[in-house]
């Protein structure tokens, strides 16, 4: 997938579809501090295993906030996305690996995983992963998300994916990361 970004520049943050930004003001301890914070949706991520080929779908896409620190912003993550509708969260997570990978999985076969915070720094926003097989006879598209998201679809290999983990020059989220090594550890013990 062609990267072409041009006229990046910051601007204020005005009416703020899917954050709000504040400043918590408290003490601790008797002592007065003061922390920037970022209230943000809740999301799902779903670790994609192809049966069939022996690999990890993945999704790749350009991140604003990663293309300031790398120049390039191209990240590799799991299929995810928010939490902001009235559906349960294995529901949400369903649409996404459809909307964002191109398959069709049954309710009954997405196996969540476990819930962490993530960007604590900043952030107090949950995490659910969860995970689910696919094949070929699942497909339904090619994936790419919705209303003009750019998500390129890719594989990893099993048998490079502890390479992947490891490579620094790609970027890639600790869900990603955390995902993949809970599989090594314990959904598939034969694989190395």
């Amino acid at each position: 997938m062609k990267n072409i970004i041009e006229n990046f520049k910051l601007e204020a943050l005005v009416d703020s579809k899917f954050i709000q930004t504040a400043c918590a003001t408290y003490q601790q301890n008797g002592i007065k501090k003061r922390w920037e914070v970022v209230k943000a949706h809740d999301s799902v991520a779903i670790l994609i295993y192809h049966k069939e080929r022996n690999s990890f779908v993945l999704v790749k896409q350009f991140r604003p906030a990663v293309y300031m620190e790398n120049g390039d912003g191209m990240t590799v993550e799991l299929c995810a996305g928010i939490v902001d509708k009235k559906l349960t969260l294995a529901q949400i997570a369903q649409e996404e690996i459809e909307e964002e990978c191109g398959y069709a999985v049954a309710l009954e076969d997405i196996e969540r995983i476990t819930e962490v915070n993530s960007a604590v720094g900043f952030s107090g926003s949950k995490q659910t992963l969860f995970y689910a097989e696919v094949t070929e006879s699942m497909r339904v598209s090619e994936g790419g998300g919705i209303d003009n998201e750019m998500i390129e679809v890719i594989e990893v290999a099993t048998s490079k994916a502890r390479e992947f983990m490891f490579n620094e020059r790609i970027a890639k989220t600790t869900g990603l990361l955390f995902a993949l090594m809970w599989w090594f550890d314990g959904k598939n013990r034969n694989f190395s």
